[in-house]
């Protein structure tokens, strides 16, 4: 088992294509499936199944893919800081669709130079956020705790072999368009809302409702519409009158004026936190992005 195997098993995974793999590492496509049989023989599991339209890992091999972003993971580290020190520096960031988690990475970029570092952030369902931590391919994670879903997540982070730090409490509030009929209200009740769709982030048929990025309670409406992306909630607010649940923590900069959020009228309360893996340390950046996500949350 040689690090180069591991690095096109785990890049064939991210593609799932051997052509593209060939392609990124700039050799043959019979050298990179040559490479990732051998490695199958020797470890005596198949990491991949094979077909016309390319290649899909088996639940082995998924395991195994996870064990080996660890190990180039900490090739990297090493590398970094003993070989090549002017290497780019890598910095993921994985979150549920919140415009200031995206403000805040925005701000870490502008205060370095892209050219000495990779950043990469990940918009995505609770479960994407979490796995992206799991399996290294995100240093951070930032997800919402509250009191409908605090046992089931703690439990689903322990599973996962990670753990949580608090960026900051808030209370809820209803996000519509600036056009809506109910935006000049100052306060907003479960009356209020009835005759509207509420829109909420589709998690996914597997994914328990304990995953879900709003409070709970909110799937107690009538009217529910799951959308996959912020663009499309943002439309359908315009379009349908939607609304959602959220923090009130808004970037406007972001997502435009064209949008309020009014105080709800209930006593839930929220969190925002931040994930990542069990016993790991902040980065460098890592430290400085959750600094921006405080100073932000601490402006609004």
């Amino acid at each position: 088992m040689t690090l180069q195997q591991l690095m096109y098993a785990i890049t064939t995974a991210d593609e799932k294509s051997i052509n593209k793999t060939a392609q990124r590492f700039f050799v043959s496509q019979p050298a990179i499936s040559d490479a990732i049989r051998d490695l199958e023989d020797e470890i005596g599991i198949t990491i991949f199944e094979r077909s016309n339209r390319g290649v899909t890992t088996t639940t082995e091999g998924a395991d195994f893919i996870v064990y080996a972003r660890q190990v180039v993971a900490q090739y990297d580290l090493l590398k970094e800081r003993y070989i090549d020190k002017e290497q780019k520096k890598r910095f993921g960031v994985s979150a549920q669709h919140y415009t200031f988690a995206v403000k805040s990475y925005i701000e870490l970029i502008e205060n370095h130079d892209p050219e000495k570092y990779e950043f990469s952030i990940y918009e995505g369902k609770t479960s994407e956020v979490i796995n992206d931590v799991r399996t290294f391919r995100s240093e951070i994670g930032i997800i919402h705790l509250d009191e409908y879903n605090h046992n089931f997540l703690l439990k689903y982070l322990r599973v996962n072999n990670l753990e949580y730090q608090k960026l900051f409490d808030c209370k809820v509030f209803v996000y519509l368009s600036s056009e809506h009929p109910l935006a000049n209200k100052k306060k907003l009740t479960n009356h209020d809302l009835e005759p509207y769709p509420c829109l909420t982030f589709n998690q996914g048929e597997e994914n328990p409702i304990y995953l879900a990025e709003e409070p709970v309670s909110m799937f107690e409406r009538r009217k529910i519409i799951k959308v996959n992306d912020r663009g499309t909630m943002l439309n359908m607010m315009v379009g349908l009158n939607g609304y959602t649940l959220c923090s009130g923590i808004i970037c406007e900069e972001l997502n435009g004026t064209g949008y309020k959020a009014i105080p709800y009228d209930s006593r839930e309360k929220t969190s925002v936190i931040y994930v990542t893996r069990a016993g790991s340390t902040l980065s460098r950046l890592g430290q400085e992005y959750i600094d921006n996500l405080k100073a932000f949350a601490g402006k609004s």
